[in-house]
């Protein structure tokens, strides 16, 4: 660095007489400094790539306005024809909210929307078979207090197909639903009240969502690379995707929830659109407005004692007091958005002046937040804001403290999303284990004198909390640390206690038949994304807690409801499970999705041709691979709307056309296949050796 001041200063000698010694001196500064931070974000975001499983990724960082640091790494397209670039657009997820939020917040300053008014004011055909819902205001959407179940997003991910089913069912979808809380109670993440904020949006301003956020954000920023499935995209401006075991770059994933999570564009874009944030950017949103959507709103609810954490909800903000930033007495906000092949993260701190996004192809918005405020932290040191980065956290080395037999009672079946925990407690020593997942190992924590368990690294504590709503907590406080990346903090509730649940015979002979039993989804498009990961259901409880379906308390012979009212995530995506008949076949649905039972999946014909036509509902189609036909190649007349996935036995995809483009495949021994298309679509199958 010395080295090349003084050159600096030599070719600018004649100079001297007219510039001032100070400001050439700062002038070498910001050169040298910018250029010490580029090498840093280039080594730390290649750290993804290399280590973690990250196809590409894109960054940038601006401060008081101007963009200091810019860049991007990984592969693009493996043939190399279309290298990564700074306008290279990645679908950002959830950070979408953030648009959504400000959009909500634009309305208010104009006087249209007021925060505390029931939304079905708004939304005047808005409804649900629970009369609590009278009472959800829009800042209730924002602050994801609600009480909403969470997440009812049939169709909503496909490939490369702008179908706006999800935005225009999503009333339809909640008019059938019941709230799990009272509206205002928690704030739990939750997309539905997104997409009913975007809705919102639409209905008071009278316009098209996506031409909403280009009026009043995009184009007034100029960020001309951010856009939504209802623009026309380009593909080879957008980050190419990949899924093992597939060889080849997926077709572009497009999110169909806008407002939930749909949005493109790049890191150099969204630092543009913090300045809203950071004051940087007149006429956008009111000081009022920006000031009100970084307020603590968690703390209007349940939620645990303050902490360390990455999450405590602003209105849009996943968090309003970042961690690590909350360590230097610094505001930082932060949103996260993971589609399934997309990850960003944004992160401001408005007191600063200063924000960082980082996006990525594959990986994880929690790895490209710890990048984000890592760069943030280096950039600040560089410049003198802060003397060094703080070493990482810790609660130590447990030293095993005598345990009252009081703290036995927390023993037993905790629920959290759509999952157990099993907690036992023996000579001091917690162990949380996973019943579903027999091969997880064991946590094991050591009783402290805190009346904390802390395990035997020092970066986890768990304690139990009863609350005032008499249910009993697991909290749990964890540092998570990424060699080169830092540490993210995690405050939370993780989940909580189950009661006892009888069930009487007729509900325990009911669930007795569908033990084991998996259940395939049938109402996704033919596009779906959803199909190359193939989520079944499968009917699996523990033995000693036959009154519930994992997480979900069995309240009948063809219901099981998720109870549990966990704040910030554990009780995030819930759902009434409600079994059917219809013409002899066993359906389940649960938050609008639909699911056949494996009764009715048949064997395909083994001989040379044959056809499946899918039927008048629409439903997707279901077949075994029979032994006769295994090891065959299978040829398929496909039609232009529709598509079919082949499975292995271990349920894994190995081939879909849409995203092979191939209709010929060998069949694997015991897998399965799924033909799904518009009602009334032909597929004609040739089988041969």
């Amino acid at each position: 660095m010395k080295k090349r001041l003084v050159w600096l200063l030599t070719a600018v000698i004649a100079l001297t007489s007219l510039v001032p010694t100070e400001a050439i001196a700062s002038s070498n500064k910001v050169v040298d400094t910018n250029q010490a931070l580029e090498k840093i974000a280039s080594e730390k975001a290649a750290l993804l790539t290399k280590n973690y499983g990250t196809v590409s990724v894109q960054y940038a960082l601006i401060d008081h306005g101007e963009i200091k640091v810019s860049g991007q790494t990984g592969v693009n397209d493996k043939a190399g024809k279309i290298p990564l670039s700074k306008d290279t657009m990645y679908g950002i997820g959830s950070t979408s909210k953030m648009f959504t939020a400000a959009a909500v917040m634009k309305l208010v300053d104009e006087g249209k929307i007021n925060l505390d008014t029931p939304l079905v004011q708004y939304i005047t055909d808005f409804k649900m078979k629970d009369e609590r819902y009278k009472q959800i205001t829009p800042r209730m959407l924002l602050n994801h207090s609600s009480g909403l179940q969470g997440t009812s997003l049939r169709n909503a991910f496909l490939f490369n197909d702008p179908d706006t089913y999800a935005h225009d069912t999503l009333l339809q979808q909640l008019s059938t639903q019941s709230l799990k809380a009272d509206p205002g109670a928690f704030s739990v993440y939750c997309n539905d009240g997104f997409m009913l904020a975007e809705i919102l949006v639409e209905r008071v301003s009278g316009m098209d969502f996506t031409a909403f956020i280009h009026q009043y954000f995009t184009g007034p920023l100029e960020m001309n690379h951010t856009n939504t499935p209802q623009d026309l995209l380009e593909p080879g401006k957008l980050a190419a995707l990949y899924y093992p075991p597939f060889e080849k770059q997926l077709p572009n994933e497009t999110v169909n929830a806008i407002g939930v999570g749909g949005i493109y564009s790049t890191a150099e874009d969204l630092v543009q659109f913090s300045q809203i944030f950071t004051g940087q950017k007149d006429g956008i949103l009111s000081d009022e407005a920006v000031r009100a959507m970084e307020q603590e709103e968690y703390k209007k609810g349940l939620w645990p004692q303050e902490a360390d954490s990455s999450i405590d909800f602003g209105l849009g903000w996943d968090s309003v007091r970042l961690f690590p930033f909350n360590d230097y007495g610094m505001k930082g906000l932060s949103k996260g958005g993971d589609t399934i092949l997309y990850h960003a993260s944004f992160v401001v701190l408005p007191e600063q002046n200063m924000a960082a996004a980082v996006l990525s192809s594959g990986g994880s918005s929690s790895l490209n937040e710890m990048l984000a405020s890592e760069l943030l932290l280096q950039a600040m040191k560089e410049k003198g804001t802060i003397q060094d980065i703080k070493p990482g956290k810790s609660f130590g080395t447990p030293v095993k403290a005598d345990m009252s037999n009081d703290v036995m009672k927390n023993v037993g079946y905790y629920g959290t999303l759509n999952q157990l925990v099993k907690i036992d407690i023996k000579d001091g020593i917690l162990s949380i284990s996973v019943p579903s997942m027999p091969g997880y190992p064991e946590q094991e924590f050591v009783y402290t004198s805190d009346g904390a368990f802390v395990n035997q690294e020092g970066s986890a504590k768990v304690s139990f909390v009863t609350e005032k709503n008499g249910r009993t907590y697991l909290w749990i406080r964890q540092y998570a640390t990424i060699p080169g990346l830092g540490q993210q903090a995690m405050s939370q509730y993780l989940a909580e206690k189950l009661e006892s649940n009888p069930i009487s015979t007729e509900t325990a002979e009911a669930w007795a038949k569908r033990e084991g039993k998996t259940y395939y989804p049938v109402s996704e498009k033919f596009s779906s994304v959803i199909f190359m990961i193939m989520p079944t259901l499968k009917i699996t409880r523990t033995d000693d807690l036959q009154g519930y379906l994992m997480d979900k308390k069995i309240t009948g012979p063809n219901t099981a409801v998720s109870q549990h009212q966990i704040p910030a995530i554990g009780s995030r995506d819930t759902a009434e499970y409600r079994f059917y008949t219809k013409d002899g076949i066993e359906y389940l649905e649960a938050a609008g999705s639909l699911y056949v039972s494996e009764d009715i999946i048949k064997p395909l014909f083994a001989g040379k041709h044959s056809a499946v036509t899918v039927q008048a509902d629409g439903n997707a189609r279901w077949y075994r691979v029979p032994s006769a036909a295994a090891g065959k190649k299978m040829t398929v007349a496909t039609p232009a709307k529709g598509a079919f996935a082949v499975y292995d036995a271990q349920g894994k995809c190995v081939s879909y056309t849409v995203i092979s483009r191939n209709n010929k495949v060998v069949l694997p021994e015991n897998g399965t296949i799924v033909f799904a298309g518009n009602a009334g679509t032909v597929f004609r199958i040739t089988l041969e050796k």
